[in-house]
C-alpha cells in the first residue's frame, strides 16, 4: 500500500490541510486515531513539570489552596512537637544497681545515682549506665576437665610446672574509672589475674600449691591484683579469688600421685607410732602416779602408826612412874592374853573343882594362820628418852 494514498491515509489519519471529499462546514465523524505521545525535549527531564506536580500534590494535602493560611501554623506545632520530643531524650532511668556516668560532648561531666534523672538532650550530653552491684567473675586457666590452655602452665619457685586454673570474682567500686581509665576492664582484670598469680606461684613451692598452701597464694594473689589495678585507677574492686584445679602436668600426673600415697602412708605411720606412744606413755605416767601414791599413803600410815604408839607408850610410862608394880602386873597380863589368845593350849586347875570341866569341841583342833604382824618401828627418840629416864 502506497504511502500517499489518501483513500486509506493509515493508522495516523488524515494529514491536516487536505480535502477528505466532505462538504465544507461539516463535521468530521471519524473516530480519532491515537496520537503519539510528544516528543522529549533533548537535555533531560522538565524541572518545571516536576515542580507544578509536587505543588499539587502539596495543595491537596493541604487542603486546597483555600487553606494555605494554615501552612505557618502547621509549621511551627510541627517544629513544637519535634522539639519537645528532642527535649525528652534527656530523660533517664537509673535502677537500683546502676549507676549512671554522664558525658558532655563525649567528656566526663557527673556521675547520678539510682532514680529517674534529666540530662542535657542528645548528642550534647548522653548517659551510659553501670552496674556496680553484680557480681562479675573471670577464669583463668580453662574450666575443670576441659583441655587446659597455655595460660594454667606455671612455673613454680622450685623450678617445677603446675597446671593451675582460677577464678577471680570482682564488682566495680567506680563506674566512672571503669570506663574512661583502661580500654577494656574485662581483659585488663584477666591480665592482670594471670600475672599476680604467676608472680605468687614463682614464689612457692609445688607442694605447697598442692597441698595445704592453697589459702595463701589466693590471699596473696588477691592483694597484688588489687595493688596493680588501683595503680591502673581501673575503678575495680576484687572480691574473691578461688583455686579451681591445682595439679601436675599430665605427663607426670601418675607419678606424684604415687608420691602423694607414699607421703599419705608414711603420715598414717606417724600417727599410728604416735598414738602407741601416747599410750604407753600414759600408762607409764598412770601406774607411777599409782605407786607414788601407795608409797605416800603408806608412809603416812607408818608415820601415823608411830606416832600413836610413841603416844601410848608415854601414857604407860606416866603412869609405871606413879605405880610401877600395878603397871608392870597390867602388862604382864595384857602381854599373856594376847600371846594366850592365838595358842591352842588348854590349862585346867583342877583345885577346888566338884564338877566336870566340859571343854568346848573345837578346842584342840588346829589353829587358823595368824595374820601377818605389823612391821616394826623404831619408837621415835623422845620416847627411848621418855624410857631410860
Amino acid at each position: 500500500m502506497p504511502w500517499n494514498d489518501n483513500a486509506n491515509p493509515g493508522p495516523w489519519g488524515h494529514p491536516p490541510g487536505k480535502d477528505d471529499g466532505k462538504p465544507e462546514g461539516e463535521p468530521d465523524r471519524r473516530p480519532e486515531s491515537p496520537r503519539r505521545p510528544a516528543p522529549q525535549p533533548p537535555g533531560g527531564p522538565d524541572f518545571e513539570e516536576l515542580r507544578k506536580r509536587l505543588s499539587g500534590f502539596s495543595n491537596q494535602l493541604m487542603g486546597g489552596p483555600h487553606r494555605r493560611d494554615l501552612q505557618p501554623k502547621l509549621i511551627v506545632g510541627l517544629i513544637g512537637a519535634l522539639l519537645l520530643g528532642w527535649l525528652f531524650t534527656g530523660l533517664y532511668m537509673v535502677q537500683p544497681n546502676q549507676e549512671a556516668v554522664i558525658t558532655q560532648f563525649g567528656g566526663y561531666a557527673r556521675s547520678e545515682g539510682p532514680g529517674l534523672h534529666y540530662h542535657l538532650p542528645i548528642p550534647i550530653e548522653r548517659a551510659e549506665l553501670v552496674s556496680v552491684t553484680n557480681q562479675n567473675k573471670t577464669v583463668v586457666g580453662g574450666v575443670p576437665g576441659a583441655a587446659a590452655p597455655d595460660e594454667s602452665l606455671m612455673l613454680t619457685g622450685d623450678e617445677n610446672i603446675v597446671d593451675l586454673s582460677f577464678a577471680v570474682q570482682w564488682h566495680v567500686s567506680d563506674a566512672a574509672s571503669y570506663l574512661f581509665r583502661v580500654r577494656d576492664p574485662d581483659d585488663a582484670v584477666k591480665a592482670v589475674a594471670e600475672s599476680a598469680m604467676r608472680e605468687v606461684v614463682g614464689h612457692n613451692a609445688l607442694k605447697s600449691i598442692l597441698t595445704n598452701g592453697r589459702a595463701e597464694v589466693q590471699n596473696e594473689t588477691l592483694t597484688l591484683m588489687q595493688s596493680l589495678l588501683d595503680k591502673y585507677h581501673s575503678g575495680v574492686t576484687i572480691d574473691a579469688v578461688q583455686i579451681q584445679n591445682a595439679n601436675p602436668p599430665s605427663e607426670v600426673v601418675a607419678a606424684y600421685q604415687d608420691i602423694a600415697k607414699a607421703g599419705q602412708d608414711a603420715q598414717s605411720a606417724i600417727n599410728d607410732a604416735n598414738t602407741y606412744r601416747n599410750k604407753v606413755v600414759n600408762e607409764a605416767h598412770g601406774d607411777a602416779a599409782k605407786i607414788v601414791q601407795g608409797a605416800e599413803g603408806y608412809r603416812e600410815q607408818v608415820v601415823r602408826e608411830a606416832q600413836g604408839q610413841a603416844t601410848a607408850f608415854n601414857q604407860v610410862y606416866s603412869q609405871y612412874r606413879h605405880a610401877p608394880a600395878v603397871t608392870r602386873q597390867r602388862l604382864y597380863l595384857e602381854m599373856m592374853q594376847e600371846v594366850l589368845s592365838r595358842s591352842r593350849k588348854v590349862i585346867i586347875d583342877a583345885k577346888g573343882a566338884t564338877a566336870p570341866i566340859i571343854l568346848p569341841p573345837d578346842a584342840f583342833r588346829a589353829a587358823a594362820p595368824a595374820p601377818a604382824a605389823p612391821p616394826t618401828t623404831t619408837p621415835p627418840a623422845n620416847a627411848v628418852q621418855g624410857v631410860a629416864q
